[in-house]
């Protein structure tokens, strides 16, 4: 409403500047409420996460899961990709406002890793989705969490990421547990290196399919 009022306003030559202000006012009000950018950078958003990506020291997509349509085409979410990237790569904090958006991350040998919420978001709830997720893959990848070894372990990765976010609501915030959900999958035995190799081959085709979505 403030802005509305503060734009400069033209007028018909010979109209009184203040004629019809309260109906001006309601309609710049609802052309504010049905605008989409507001919308999606104003209001509560039903999902806590939007996104997750994963990218290497050049700023190439290895995994990204987006949560709503906040950014609908691959070409935008890439484009998003390289801006948070530019803007992130060379910091050393852990947290980045960018395009409305709230963003966490955290680097690793020539990985980064990224969770996106809104702008409203509860920065410790982002931070414990990041956490989770990269004590998930450093105890799934023997603490070897760099390029090479995940893109062996993508498969793995994917259902990792898939038992901490579900529909960008968070399931899990533990990385033992998200572990053990994982290995529940096939074999309700304690965690073993068997165990992780049998989840990742049952895996495979439904992977697959996400990576098309």
């Amino acid at each position: 409403m403030q802005r509305a009022e503060a734009r400069p306003r033209q007028h018909p030559e010979g109209a009184a500047p203040g004629g019809g202000s309260g109906g001006d006012r309601a309609a710049a009000a609802a052309a504010g409420a049905m605008d989409p950018t507001r919308l999606l950078f104003q209001e509560p958003s039903l999902y806590t996460v939007k996104a997750i990506f994963i990218l290497d020291n050049d700023g190439q997509r290895l995994l990204a899961k987006y949560y709503d349509d906040t950014f609908p085409s691959t070409k935008e979410q890439k484009t998003f990709e390289r801006s948070v990237f530019d803007k992130t790569h060379k910091t050393d904090s852990e947290i980045a406002f960018l395009e409305g958006l709230t963003i966490v991350y955290k680097s690793s040998i020539d990985l980064f890793f990224y969770v996106v919420g809104s702008s409203q978001e509860n920065e410790l709830m982002l931070v414990a989705v990041l956490t989770c997720l990269f004590d998930s893959l450093s105890h799934m990848l023997r603490k070897n969490v760099e390029k090479r070894s995940l893109l062996d372990n993508l498969d793995g990765v994917f259902l990792v990421v898939d038992e901490i976010v579900d529909g960008g609501v968070i399931l899990e915030s533990d990385p033992q547990q998200v572990i053990q959900k994982v290995n529940f999958r096939v074999d309700d035995s304690p965690l073993s290196e068997q165990s992780v190799a049998q989840v990742l081959q049952s895996a495979k085709e439904q992977i697959k399919w996400s990576l098309l979505k």
